[in-house]
C-alpha cells in the first residue's frame, strides 16, 4: 500500500518543480532518486516511541569503528553476490543513529574496560578499570575502595528484571565483566592474578565476582568463553587444558549448587538441548579462553554456538520473566582480529553481529524493546585507494580508467607494487627491511627501513592474510575517533547527534525507568 502511494506521489513530482526549477525526467526517474524518496518518506512517517522499555538489549561490537562497519557491509553484500557498497547491515536500518565520543578520563585513545564502564554506569572513568570511577588508582585495591559504580545490570536486578550477558570473548574479559564486576584492574580475571596488596585489602577476582553478584538473584543468563578462569589448576577441561585458579575453587560447581534449577553447558550439543521455555537460569562456558572466530567455529574441539545462536537462546530464556530483561551482547573478537591485523575475521565477526541483531529484532517487539548497537572504541583500520565499484573489499586495489570504466589490473603504488584497499596504521603487518646507524647525527639514532612485500601473487582475500601496516607494533592498537550508535524502540530517539559515551547508560535508564537518580 505504501509503495503504491509513494509511486503516485512520485508521478506527481515529475510534473512539479523544486524551488521553481523543473527537474529532468531522467533525474526523477532514476532508481537512486526513487530510493532516496522512499527513505525520506520512512523518516517523515516515523513516530517517536516514548513508551517505557520493558526490555533492553545493548549490542557492543568490540572495536567496531565506522570503517569496520563500512567494510563489513560491503563484504556481506559481496558474499551475497552483489557489488557490496549498496548493502546495509541489519542495524543500519534502525531509525536513529549518532556518534559516540570514546575517550577515557586519562586517555585520548581508550580501552574496553573504561569505555564499557561508561556505557553501563553513566560516568566516564580511567583506562583499565572495571566498574570503578575515575577517582581510584588502577591496580590499587585500597585506593579503589568506595569508588564502585552501580551498573544497569544491578539496577535491573533491583527492579526484578532478568539479566543476561553474552560474549564471544571470555566472560571475565573487560566488556562483559563491566556489567557485573568491580575491579581496579581488568586483568584480575582469576585469583592467581591478584597481587598481595589486593589480597590484603580484600579485593575479589572477576570470575568469583560473577558468583557473588549480590543484586537480585544474580545474572540469569551468561554465555561465552573463559572456562579457565572458573576452574582450579588441578582440573582438566574438555579441551584437555588445566584451569587457572590457585584457590582450589571450581566456580562451575559452585554455580550449579547455587542454581539447582539452572542449566550449565559447555558444548554445542549441550547448548542445543537447553529447553528455554522451562529454564530461568543458563550458564555456558564454551571455550578454554576466548571463543572461536565465526569463520573458525567448525574447528572447535567440543563445538560451540555462534553469537546469533547464543543471542536467540538468551532472549528466549530471559523472556520468561514477565517484568522484562536487560541483555548485553558483545561481539568480542572483532577487536582481537584487528589487533592481529586480520581484516577477514574482524569483518566476518561484524557480519555475525549483524545477524545476531536481526534475530533479536525478530524475537522482540518494537513497542516495548529498546535495542542499541554501538562499539566501545575503534581501531586504526583504513579503507584507502580508489578501487572501482564492486572491487573485492579484501582484495587489491583496481581503480578507474580515464574514461570512467573499471580497470582489470592492479593499481601500483610508487614502489611499483600493488596494494590492498584495507590496511592498518600500525601493527604486525609492518615489514622491516633492516636497520642501520645514522653516523651523521650527534646522538645514537637507529633508522629502520620500511618496505613492502610484493602482493602480486598473493590472495589477499584469504582468511589468513594480514593486511599491511605503516608503523611496527607486535599488536595493532585501538583508535580514538568517534564510533557509531544505532537504536530502535522506546527511547531510541535519544540516540542522536554526537554524544559522550556515558550517555548510553542514561538513555537506557530513562527508557526502561530503572530508577537511577
Amino acid at each position: 500500500m505504501k509503495v503504491t502511494l509513494l509511486a503516485t506521489a512520485l508521478c506527481g513530482l515529475l510534473s512539479t518543480s523544486l524551488f521553481g526549477a523543473s527537474l529532468p525526467n531522467e533525474q526523477v526517474s532514476s532508481q537512486w532518486y526513487f530510493d532516496a524518496q522512499t527513505s525520506l518518506e520512512e523518516k517523515i512517517n516515523h513516530i517517536k516511541n516514548t513508551s517505557k522499555a520493558k526490555n533492553v538489549i545493548l549490542f557492543v561490537g568490540d572495536g567496531m569503528g565506522i570503517s569496520t562497519v563500512t567494510a563489513a557491509r560491503i563484504l556481506e553484500g559481496q558474499n551475497n553476490g552483489d557489488l557490496g557498497e549498496e548493502n546495509t547491515l541489519s542495524f543500519g536500518h534502525f531509525p536513529y543513529s549518532g556518534l559516540v565520543k570514546t575517550y577515557n578520563t586519562n586517555s585520548q585513545t581508550p580501552d574496553s574496560a573504561g569505555t564499557m564502564t561508561a556505557m553501563v554506569s553513566g560516568v566516564k572513568t580511567k583506562i583499565g578499570v572495571i566498574g570503578v570511577n575515575e577517582f581510584g588508582a588502577r591496580a590499587n585495591c585500597a585506593e579503589s575502595k568506595d569508588n564502585d559504580v552501580i551498573t544497569i545490570m544491578e539496577l535491573a536486578e533491583r527492579n526484578g528484571m532478568a539479566t543476561g550477558v553474552v560474549s564471544t570473548a571470555r566472560l571475565t574479559h573487560a566488556t562483559p565483566a563491566a556489567t557485573y564486576a568491580h575491579s581496579p584492574e581488568r586483568n584480575w580475571e582469576n585469583d592467581s592474578k591478584l597481587p598481595q596488596e589486593a589480597l590484603d585489602n580484600g579485593c575479589e577476582d572477576i570470575a568469583s565476582q560473577f558468583l557473588s553478584f549480590s543484586y537480585g538473584d544474580g545474572i540469569d543468563v551468561a554465555l561465552g568463553g573463559g572456562r579457565r578462569e572458573f576452574m582450579p589448576s588441578t582440573l582438566i577441561d574438555v579441551e584437555g587444558k588445566n584451569g587457572k585458579r590457585t584457590d582450589g575453587r571450581d566456580l562451575r560447581v559452585e554455580w550449579k549448587d547455587a542454581n539447582p534449577q539452572g542449566q550449565y553447558v559447555e558444548t554445542q550439543a549441550e547448548f542445543d538441548l537447553v529447553d528455554t521455555a522451562n529454564t530461568s537460569k543458563l550458564f555456558g562456558l564454551f571455550n578454554y579462553s576466548h571463543m572461536q572466530y565465526e569463520a573458525d567455529r567448525a574447528n572447535d574441539i567440543a563445538g560451540e554456538p555462534s553469537l546469533s545462536e547464543m543471542t536467540q537462546k538468551a532472549i528466549e530464556v530471559l523472556q520468561n520473566n514477565d517484568k522484562g530483561f536487560v541483555l548485553m551482547v558483545e561481539s568480542g573478537r572483532v577487536d582481537h582480529a584487528h589487533h592481529a591485523g586480520n581484516a577477514y575475521n574482524a569483518l566476518s565477526d561484524t557480519i555475525e553481529l549483524s545477524k545476531a541483531v536481526a534475530i533479536a529484532d525478530a524475537l522482540t517487539n518494537d513497542e516495548d524493546t529498546l535495542i542499541i548497537v554501538t562499539a566501545d572504541h575503534s581501531h586504526v583500520f583504513t579503507i584507502a585507494g580508489y578501487p572501482k565499484r564492486g572491487n573485492p573489499i579484501l582484495g587489491k586495489v583496481q581503480g578507474i580508467n580515464s574514461d570512467g570504466s573499471g580497470k582489470t589490473t592492479d593499481d601500483l603504488a610508487d614502489d611499483n607494487m600493488p596494494y590492498t584497499t584495507l590496511g592498518y596504521a600500525n601493527g604486525n603487518g609492518f615489514h622491516d627491511l633492516g636497520s642501520e646507524t645514522n653516523a651523521d647525527t650527534s646522538y645514537d639514532e637507529t633508522i629502520h627501513t620500511s618496505g613492502r612485500i610484493d602482493l602480486s601473487a598473493i590472495d589477499t582475500t584469504s582468511p589468513g592474510f594480514h593486511q599491511e601496516a605503516t608503523v611496527p607494533r607486535s599488536s595493532e592498537t585501538h583508535a580514538g575517533e568517534d564510533v557509531p550508535i544505532y537504536a530502535k524502540g522506546p527511547g531510541s530517539h535519544y540516540a542522536q547527534g554526537v554524544m559522550e559515551q556515558n550517555l548510553v547508560f542514561h538513555i537506557i535508564n530513562t527508557a526502561a525507568q530503572l530508577g537511577a537518580n
